[in-house]
This record gives structure tokens, C-alpha cells and sequence, in this order.
């Protein structure tokens, strides 16, 4: 595997199972969610979600034992159980560009009456306010020289853009409208993936207040519009000052750019729908989408071809050191050093407890790997295996000594019984 990928995995790992030191005053236990910690600041400094206030956790499902992102909001009476009918069509919905929706449910265990809608949980992820959005100090020389933003690539534009309509297009289809095609709720979860998040939970929120769906499809994409051009001039509000940001954008990047933002937030003559905007993406980037993926996908099936024999060789490691001089039977006659169990000692050494001429121990990773493949398989290859005294010597195949370890397993596993 390569140290990039092995890296990001592992930072992922290590956030996933990070328990911080400091004390939250959280609730224990929620719906079979525990541990919870806080992915967004919390009181006095959270944030507020549309009218109400709202914080992310991450917590561990009991039942599978695997970390979930949960949103919680904040003095949220659910009048109405039809409320989670939009959840339940949202958690139906598994695209590469929304965050799945797991389910939700109502709490008094924040001491409140709280809404919380269950997400799948990506570690490390940033939204693209972080990324792009939030505004940078430059400093040189001590001094603050004022704020800079990161300038996206057009090619990497037009991915994010094309990723985000594919999220759109989904929701569209079954006849759901996302709501959060906003840059604090879009994730880039690895590079350059965009994931949209906290889908469904406006449905509940203004269950009370239902709108008709063409028109929610509607401002979907004028918010799609408006993150174009706030991601396109580094400005979330660049929409507002519309010919200056029509002049930024036509420095930076090329006029189907500029002509694509300006139709989604135009007024409609007839009704827009995601199908037009595919079409203004063009065939040509979709498909140059679809190669970058299956370049990808290419990359990692290579990734973890490398990894493939570690699974195998852990088990056969696993059961030599069940087997191995087990105390409890050094008085048993089947487990002393005579027969099978001897040749399972013998190999051992051959394995790992090699010299050279010297009586160095030889540090031998690849002759390691070499006899546990060939152990797991099973060759008819014959090695020599030598006691430690030198007194006697043993011929076996590969595939012999595999059967004395299953055996060895077996009346292991018996007896524990």
C-alpha cells in the first residue's frame, strides 16, 4: 500500500476511535448510540440550523458497534410522526454524493426536547466553507497582509459540479428536494469527494410549513448557482454584487463556467430541472468524469491487491501462537515435543528463528512472507527442518506441515469447549 493512502486511512482510523479527555456533560446512552462527542462546537458556541440550534456528534451504534454522525436540534417538539415519512424516503437513498440518512428519532436526553437524525460518519471530512470560504489570513513577515482564498481549478470545478448535480439528480427522481446544496453542508469526505450532509432533517423541521415540491426542486438549483459563484469568486455572498462577480469569474475561468452559474440562479421562463443541467455540463466532462473514476478505481483495486495475503497470513500467525508451547499442556504426551506438534516447533524455527554462520539471528521479512504463502497453500514443496541441537533432522512438504497445524487447531479448539 502506499504511504499516502496508508496515511489517510490511519488518520481516519485514529479520529474514528479518538476519545477526547475532556468531559462534555453528554448523555450516556441515545436510541442505542454511545460515546458521543462533539464534531461542532458546543454550547455557548454552537451554531444555529436554520431557527434552532444544532450540534454534530459522533457516536457508536451498540448494535454494530460503528461510528455515526448525529445531528442534534435543539427545543424541537415533533407534532406530527408523518414528519419522519421524508427521513425514511431520504434513508432509501444511497448515492456517492449524499451522506446516507440512517433514521431519526426524538430525545429528552439533552434535557430538552431534541431531534436527532442519524448519518453515516466520514472522518476528517471539511465542508467547503472550510475549504474554500472561510476567509485566510496571509502573513508575511509577522504581518497580516490581508485574506486570501484558495482559487479551485476549473477541472476540479467542474468535478465538484458535476458530483453535485449527480446528488441532485437522485433526490430529484424520487421526488425529494435536497434543501442543503449549501457549502456548510457539502463534505469533501477524500480528494476531491463531495458528499452533500445533513439531507432530510429540513423536511421534518418544516413538516408544519410544507411547500410544493417543484418549487423546493426549484431553489435547489439557485442554491446550486449561487455555491458556483461563491466557490468560483472565494465569497459566499458573491451573488450579491453580481457584475463584479461576473467579471472575477470571467478572468479566472472560461464562459460555459460563467454561462452555467448565470442559468441556474436566472429566473425560469418554463421550470428548470436537473436533466437540463446535465445537459449544460456537457458529455465530454461527464465522461471525462466517469475516466478520472475508473483511473481511480484502478489505483486503489492496485491498493489493495498489495494487502490481499495480509488477512490470511494474521490468521496463520493467530494460530501459532495458540499452538506454540502452551503451558497448560506441557505434561500432555500429544502436545509434548514428539510428533505433529514437534514439526509445527521445527517450522517455527525455520520461519523465524534462522542464523547465519555467525549465530546472528537473520532478519528476514521476505523469507517470512516466501513460507507463509507457501504454508497457506499448501505447495508439495519439501523444506529440511532442523532441531536446535542439530541432532536430528526432519523432511516435510508444506502441505504436511499445514495438516499438523489444522489438526494442532482442532483439538485446540475442542478442548475449549
Amino acid at each position: 500500500m502506499s504511504d499516502n493512502v496508508r496515511e489517510e486511512l490511519q488518520k481516519r482510523s485514529e479520529t474514528t476511535h479518538f476519545t477526547p479527555f475532556a468531559s462534555y456533560n453528554l448523555p450516556d446512552e441515545l436510541q442505542g448510540y454511545h460515546s458521543l462527542v462533539p464534531l461542532e462546537p458546543t454550547p455557548p458556541d454552537r451554531r444555529k440550523f436554520f431557527n434552532w440550534f444544532s450540534t454534530v456528534y459522533r457516536a457508536t451504534n451498540a448494535s454494530d458497534g460503528v461510528g455515526y454522525a448525529l445531528r442534534h436540534v435543539e427545543n424541537f417538539r415533533l407534532m406530527h410522526q408523518a414528519a419522519f415519512g421524508a427521513i425514511e424516503a431520504w434513508s432509501r437513498i444511497r448515492h456517492p454524493n449524499i451522506v446516507r440518512v440512517r433514521e431519526a428519532f426524538t430525545t429528552l436526553g439533552f434535557n430538552d426536547n431534541s431531534l436527532v437524525v442519524s448519518y453515516d460518519y466520514h472522518p476528517n471530512s471539511q465542508t467547503l466553507f472550510e475549504l474554500y470560504l472561510r476567509p485566510k489570513q496571509n502573513t508575511f513577515q509577522g504581518r497580516i497582509e490581508g485574506l486570501i482564498n484558495t482559487v479551485i481549478p476549473e477541472t476540479t470545478l467542474w468535478s465538484y459540479i458535476i458530483q453535485i448535480a449527480s446528488a441532485i439528480r437522485a433526490a430529484h427522481d424520487v421526488g425529494l428536494a435536497v434543501r442543503m446544496v449549501d457549502p456548510t453542508k457539502i463534505l469533501m469526505t477524500g480528494k476531491n469527494r463531495l458528499r452533500i450532509s445533513s439531507c432530510g432533517i429540513v423536511d421534518v423541521l418544516m413538516y408544519d410549513t410544507r411547500q410544493d415540491i417543484a418549487t423546493l426542486q426549484q431553489e435547489d438549483l439557485v442554491m446550486f448557482g449561487r455555491l458556483v459563484f461563491a466557490l468560483c469568486c472565494g465569497n459566499l455572498a458573491a451573488v450579491n454584487t453580481l457584475p463584479k462577480a461576473l467579471d472575477m469569474m470571467g478572468r479566472m475561468y472560461s464562459a460555459d463556467v460563467k454561462a452555467f452559474a448565470l442559468s441556474l440562479i436566472s429566473k425560469p421562463g418554463p421550470l428548470k430541472n436537473i436533466a437540463q443541467v446535465m445537459e449544460m455540463i456537457g458529455k465530454s466532462r461527464l465522461l471525462r468524469e466517469m475516466d478520472e473514476i475508473q483511473i481511480s478505481t484502478d489505483r486503489l483495486e492496485s491498493e489493495l491487491a498489495s494487502e490481499l495475503e495480509n488477512g490470511r497470513i494474521v490468521r496463520l500467525l493467530c494460530k501459532f501462537g495458540f499452538i506454540n508451547e502452551r503451558p497448560e499442556f506441557a505434561r500432555e504426551p500429544r502436545w509434548s515435543e514428539t510428533g505433529d506438534r514437534y514439526i509445527i516447533k521445527l517450522f517455527r524455527d525455520y520461519v523465524f528463528h534462522q542464523v547465519d554462520e555467525n549465530g546472528n539471528p537473520v532478519v528476514d521479512l521476505s523469507h517470512v512472507l516466501a513460507c507463509l504463502n507457501k504454508l497457506d497453500s499448501g505447495t508439495d514443496e519439501r523444506i529440511m527442518l532442523v532441531s536446535r541441537d542439530e541432532q536430528s533432522c526432519l523432511v516435510v512438504s508444506y502441505k504436511e506441515v499445514k495438516s499438523c497445524i489444522d489438526a494442532a487447531f482442532s483439538d485446540l479448539s475442542k478442548a475449549s469447549r
